[in-house]
């Protein structure tokens, strides 16, 4: 092993974004490329392995330019920063700064901040229907109904549509309180705390009261034909084939149709097949369906939901083997 040394130039404008809180960034980066960093005035001085130095160098250099470019650098711009320079494409999460798909209420601005996330915004901008398949935390919902307020702002569509299956997720819930609408509601606030955020409430019941905005079980999707629409289903993995079916062909003219779902979080009935898997394998080869991907590598929320998630598939793939030996060794019996 070669030991090398390099050195970066960082303004000091942009050294406490890049350094984070008390150097955390840094004690960071050193750890998972096992590097040391050492910081004098301006100038950082990194030694190393000469590979793991240039990793370094990457993913300091692509930190510097987001910084550069406005951004307020979180853990997880380093976290995934880190995951890309063992892909040797660190600078490809700077390209990701120039997607803006619009703000939130607040002024927040709503970008893609992985590149499985930009690809999935790509696919719904130029498919007429796109699967977003992925683990908790990965946006898929989050950036579908940020392009579907989007579509109808700038008027491609003149109304959404936002449907779920209202299915118990593991547990009996029991006999809820009040009319039909508050019986199904719970079902449906994920939906409703995204459009609050990203419209505002007063927005959203005003286009409801028009019926240009609409939150609905899937079941209400029978029978329609839905044209001009941006159409949603979340939480598609629990949809039995029938009811999968049934919604993908109520797209019409100049509708955009966007279906999400984990297909590690069932909560179908045991031996109930998933109507999300059967599309999956029915549509896969149909031109303007596009499906897209998500990995843990993708997950936006608290860096500890990132290691849960990857846990869950460590764990799930280590049974999987497991399983699989032990049918060899029945056959072999």
């Amino acid at each position: 092993m070669s030991i090398t040394e390099t050195m970066i130039d960082i303004p000091a404008e942009h050294a406490r974004n890049v350094f984070g809180q008390y150097d955390v960034y840094i004690k960071k980066i050193e750890r998972t490329l096992n590097v040391t960093v050492i910081v004098r005035d301006s100038v950082m001085k990194l030694i190393g392995d000469a590979r793991n130095v240039e990793k370094a160098k990457g993913v300091f250099e692509s930190l510097l330019e987001l910084s550069g470019k406005g951004e307020v650098i979180s853990e997880q711009n380093v976290n995934y920063a880190l995951s890309l320079s063992f892909d040797d494409k660190p600078s490809s999460i700077v390209t990701l700064t120039e997607d803006m798909i619009c703000h939130t209420i607040n002024g927040k601005p709503i970008k893609p901040k992985t590149l499985g996330q930009k690809s999935y915004v790509d696919q719904i901008r130029n498919k007429m229907i796109v699967f977003g398949i992925g683990p908790a935390g990965t946006g898929k919902t989050y950036l579908a109904m940020a392009m579907a307020i989007t579509a109808f702002k700038n008027n491609e569509v003149n109304r959404i549509i936002l449907t779920r299956p209202a299915i118990e997720a593991g547990e009996k819930l029991g006999f809820l309180p009040g009319d039909l609408q508050s019986k199904i509601d719970p079902y449906l606030r994920p939906l409703y705390d995204a459009l609050y955020e990203i419209m505002g409430a007063e927005a959203y019941l005003r286009n409801m009261e028009k019926g240009l905005i609409e939150v609905a079980p899937l079941a209400y999707m029978r029978g329609r034909t839905l044209d001009n629409a941006f159409i949603v289903l979340d939480e598609a993995q629990n949809t039995t084939p029938a009811q999968m079916k049934m919604f993908l062909t109520r797209g019409g003219f100049g509708s955009k149709v966007i279906i999400t779902g984990d297909l590690s979080q069932k909560d179908l009935p045991s031996g109930q097949s998933s109507g999300l898997d059967v599309a999956l394998k029915v549509v896969k080869n149909i031109d303007d369906i596009g499906i897209s991907m998500l990995s843990n590598k993708d997950v936006v929320r608290h860096p500890l939901v990132q290691k849960i998630v990857k846990a869950y598939d460590d764990y799930e793939q280590r049974n999987q083997r497991v399983s699989r030996m032990k049918k060899r060794k029945g056959v072999d019996k």
